[in-house]
């Protein structure tokens, strides 16, 4: 492949990161791989064989600038995204190329938008946090339920996961938000998003079938707090999990996700189920699909291939919802994601 007009995937050793590379080269994307483990990048590298390596740490502007020389974009696979976030955005920046990250972070999503709109919309370049399972594609659900509409009065996103074996990112990048918040949660209510200490609420959600009736979490907080109300109207938004699967992150013993097709998928199933009420009315949509790491790729690809060839509605930093044409970006995903949407 050549290196023309060609991603970066920086943090491409890691267990998203390779799903992300791996799509990349099965749409014919040029890819350069970058991260702070040059050995294990030119591990993988022989393996691939068509990408460039170009190692960079974070704390070193000049590599990051040499990692990004000449490419189209860069997605940012690295966490935790309180780290890594900053300083490649405003690598991106400086290059005068898209970033676009997989952070389900919330306090590092709520830093992109505060820290870079105004550097970004100045530059014009597009800046696209949380473009992953969580945080964008919940938010492509809302705006496609929304039908249009830039307003309503509550948004409640159900996350229906048969299990969740998280990654060693995945629990790292959680020890670092529940520092940063001092242990609290979060709630997006009356318009705003504060921390509170109350208990987790154990309640039921009726998933479409065939998941059906399960138990879940009320308030288990996801990135979609950061991405709905960054260009929508609403007072409250509300995530929900499934207990199977809360109990599954939180237990020390629960082991990583392990591969069982030739995909290097897992085996966990997954539905996601959008509420959106509105002056009486409700509206719904869903997706499903097979495990949240490896459709988090189709999800950050094809956003960089509609930036890359101008179908977008914003520019500066925006989430997915106001990216993109939400109901066309969702049907696109087929087959990685099977959706439902409202007429």
């Amino acid at each position: 492949m050549s290196t023309t007009a060609a991603v970066v995937v920086y943090g491409a050793t890691g267990h998203t990161g390779q799903f992300v590379v791996a799509e990349l080269r099965a749409r014919g994307i040029a890819t350069i791989v970058s991260g702070r483990d040059a050995g294990r990048l030119e591990l993988l590298a022989a393996g691939w064989g068509d990408v460039e390596v170009r190692p960079a740490t974070v704390d070193d502007p000049a590599a990051l600038d040499r990692a990004l020389a000449g490419a189209a974009a860069v997605i940012n696979c690295a966490g935790p995204f309180a780290v890594t976030a900053g300083p490649l955005v405003e690598a991106a920046l400086r290059a005068g190329i898209a970033y676009v990250d997989v952070a389900a972070e919330i306090e590092a999503n709520l830093s992109t938008f505060a820290e870079h709109a105004e550097a970004a919309e100045a530059a014009g370049t597009p800046v696209l946090p949380a473009m992953a399972f969580y945080g964008g594609l919940g938010d492509l659900l809302v705006t496609a339920a929304l039908g249009g509409a830039t307003t309503a009065d509550e948004v409640h996103v159900a996350y229906g996961l048969s299990s969740w074996h998280p990654t060693a990112g995945t629990r790292e990048a959680g020890a670092v938000s529940h520092e940063r918040r001092g242990g609290r949660r979060l709630r997006y209510a009356d318009g705003a998003l504060r921390h509170h200490d109350d208990p987790l609420v154990r309640q039921d959600w009726h998933f479409p079938e065939p998941l059906g009736r399960r138990a879940v979490l009320a308030e288990f907080t996801m990135a979609d707090v950061v991405t709905v109300p960054s260009h929508l109207t609403v007072s409250e938004v509300r995530t929900y999990m499934t207990v199977e699967a809360a109990t599954d992150l939180a237990g020390p013993d629960t082991p990583a996700p392990a591969p069982v097709d030739e995909h290097g998928r897992s085996d966990q199933t997954f539905v996601v189920d959008v509420l959106v009420r509105s002056g009486g009315v409700e509206r719904r949509a869903s997706a499903r699909g097979q495990d949240i790491y490896a459709v988090t790729a189709p999800l950050a690809v094809e956003a960089v291939e509609r930036i890359l060839t101008g179908r977008t509605r914003a520019t500066g930093v925006a989430s997915a919802g106001a990216m993109f044409e939400a109901a066309d970006f969702l049907r696109s995903l087929a087959p990685h994601i099977s959706v439902e949407l409202p007429d």
